[in-house]
């Protein structure tokens, strides 16, 4: 029988680590409460936070020069279904996974949909993969998907996203992710209008095939591997493709995937405005779409991000329901090491945004009180937030201390004996 770690494990470091937590919560909620701030409440909210996994993260990414390998990386789908429930079971922040196909090999999809609810995930949105060729693929994508300027390459990226959409249809899946690598690297080599209008024909032959409680996720990226144009180049392009194609099409924001020094939190407010917000890739970066752990760059960037996303929660702004996964490449780092820091990174900036005082905010604004909106702002993200998040998880079955109990348990040198090198992974580069 595949390891797994026992929850015993799990209980008996949280007996260990409890007492000192328990300090530090119980000091936290005195300091919050002469804030006006609930430490209660704060804490169920972050239990009920969610984010997703993504199935391609648990296996090693890498760059265009290498990628290495480590051990007991999972060899398909099913092995990364037990490292996506060993991060819930750690964090209880990821209950849900998301697939990406082709990367991940379709095996019976009853079998595969049993053993998720076996090992308590379920699925998030389905992604597709027109931007990489496979074995046996009858046309290449090398020009372009579902902007090829050639209409049989074009059928052949719609047929493919039809079919995801079946898949995520048996697995209890409700969107579709579509990223495309459409695109020019040279002035001239593609018509700028009519690739946008051939991507909208094609979108419209998949929005079409949306069950009726279905969502399409449309997400840009500002450059790569296309350096001089990109079809769905930017929040505007991707806003535009949504509503020519109709309410069930939204706009995706990934942190990475805008020019340098973009204020994301800006876009995705206008994007709450519009309705049309789709939910949002987390991870972090110095210079472009790096694939950082989520948080570990820039988190007041982070902490900015979920300013605008909880202000959205709280004021309930309309057609509010965003999806969330992290979205990394782990070239140096274990993957389920990585993406249990980034959930709880996640949990960190959500609690934090929790805690501004949006009425004393609200009325700084309103003064033009320039430093005092700006102090207020910044004493939700300047307070450690580390106590409640570890009582949160702790009250839902989770650790206090995620890392050590992971490292603890020798998962890692456990799933390499139980999953021998088989010459490669099909997790996918990120």
């Amino acid at each position: 029988m595949a390891y797994a770690i026992p929850a015993s494990l799990i209980e008996e470091a949280n007996a260990a680590a409890r007492p000192a937590n328990d300090e530090d919560f119980h000091a936290l909620s005195r300091t919050l409460a002469r804030r006006g701030r609930d430490a209660e409440a704060a804490t169920a909210q972050v239990a009920r936070f969610a984010v997703a996994v993504p199935t391609w993260g648990v296996g090693t990414g890498g760059t265009r020069f290498a990628r290495f390998p480590g051990p007991g990386e999972p060899r398909g789908i099913f092995d990364k279904l037990e490292d996506c429930a060993t991060i819930h079971a750690l964090t209880r922040a990821t209950p849900t996974c998301s697939p990406h196909f082709p990367w991940d090999e379709v095996p019976d999809l009853a079998e595969l949909r049993q053993r998720a609810e076996a090992l308590g995930v379920g699925f998030d949105a389905v992604n597709s993969n027109t931007f990489q060729d496979q074995p046996g693929q009858a046309r290449s994508y090398k020009f372009g998907s579902l902007s090829h300027v050639d209409a049989a390459t074009r059928a052949q990226a719609v047929e493919h996203n039809l079919r995801c959409i079946e898949i995520g249809r048996a697995l209890g899946s409700k969107a579709l992710t579509v990223w495309i690598a459409d695109g020019s690297n040279f002035p001239g080599q593609s018509h700028l209008g009519r690739a946008f209008d051939l991507y909208l024909e094609s979108m419209a032959a998949i929005y079409a095939g949306l069950p009726a409680d279905w969502r399409v996720f449309i997400e840009h990226k500002v450059h790569e591997p296309a350096f001089y144009s990109t079809v769905i180049s930017d929040w505007g392009t991707s806003l535009m493709a949504a509503h020519a194609l109709g309410p069930k099409a939204a706009c995706l924001v990934d942190l990475g995937h805008h020019a340098p020094n973009v204020n994301v939190e800006q876009v995705v407010a206008r994007l709450v405005r519009a309705g049309r917000l789709a939910g949002f890739h987390f991870n972090d970066s110095n210079y472009g779409d790096d694939d950082l752990d989520t948080g570990s760059a820039n988190p007041f960037r982070l902490f900015r991000v979920f300013d605008v996303l909880v202000d959205a929660e709280l004021g309930k702004a309309p057609g509010f329901d965003p999806a969330y996964m992290l979205d990394q490449s782990h070239n140096v780092t274990d993957p389920i090491e990585s993406l249990t820091c980034s959930a709880i990174e996640a949990q960190r900036a959500y609690a934090r945004a929790l805690l501004v005082d949006r009425e004393a905010l609200a009325a700084a604004q309103e003064a033009d009180d320039v430093l005092l909106a700006h102090r207020i702002f910044k004493e939700a993200y300047e307070t450690d937030v580390t106590p409640l998040l570890a009582e949160a998880r702790r009250r839902a079955g989770g650790a206090i201390d995620p890392l050590a109990v992971y490292r603890r348990s020798g998962y890692r040198a456990r799933k390499a004996q139980e999953r021998p090198d088989a010459g490669g992974t099909r997790s996918g580069i990120v």
